[in-house]
């Protein structure tokens, strides 16, 4: 099994750590001044089981696994009170995960959506999405003339999968935007 140095580690990789799946969301290396000071390295990182983020210091040589982690090509089918299902497009298996594993993801998750699937040891864990999600605006308030007198040029709205996303005063209902994986923010029309 290949380790992983904690001075080596990156933003967005993926490392072992007290046997659950780490992804490495920050990485602050702080190096002495002192001769005979040990270089520190600061992660922040997220459980992959449990979803929890916390910071976490470690010496630049404590030494990381490689997790069992395969990502395969899903889409996703719908959803139910199991969970959220998804079709692995190399087996054509269903893979499920329930609503603690996805979490507020699950607000991103459109009809036919490809992803990745984060499996651990075999089992599906995390979903890893695109940087662009297409959605349909359901339901946002029509725009007031004089709004822009505030210096705000967004009104807020709510997309068909429940996502409250701020979006420009001419995005009205029925439309389809473009949100960003990560912030969650508008990216443009569909």
């Amino acid at each position: 099994m290949s380790l992983i140095e904690a001075i080596d580690i990156k933003r967005k990789m993926y490392f072992e750590y007290e046997n659950a799946p780490y992804n490495c969301l920050e990485v602050e290396i702080s190096r002495p001044t002192a001769r005979g000071g040990q270089t520190l390295v600061r992660l922040k990182m997220r459980n992959l089981l449990t979803r929890a983020v916390f910071d976490k210091t470690f010496k630049a040589g404590d030494k990381f696994g490689d997790p069992d982690l395969v990502k395969v090509p899903a889409t996703f089918l719908y959803s139910d009170s199991d969970g959220y299902h998804f079709m692995d497009q190399s087996s054509y298996e269903t893979l499920t995960l329930n609503a603690e594993q996805t979490g507020e993801d699950r607000f991103l998750l459109v009809d036919n959506l490809e992803i990745q699937v984060h499996k651990y040891n075999g089992h599906p864990i995390s979903l890893q999405f695109p940087a662009l999600v297409e959605m349909t605006i359901a339901s946002t308030e029509p725009a007031v003339r004089g709004d822009t007198s505030s210096g705000s040029v967004t009104k807020a709205a709510r997309t068909n999968t429940g996502l409250d996303v701020k979006v420009p005063l001419f995005i009205k209902e029925g439309e389809r935007i473009k949100v960003h994986t990560e912030t969650r923010e508008f990216a443009g029309r569909a």
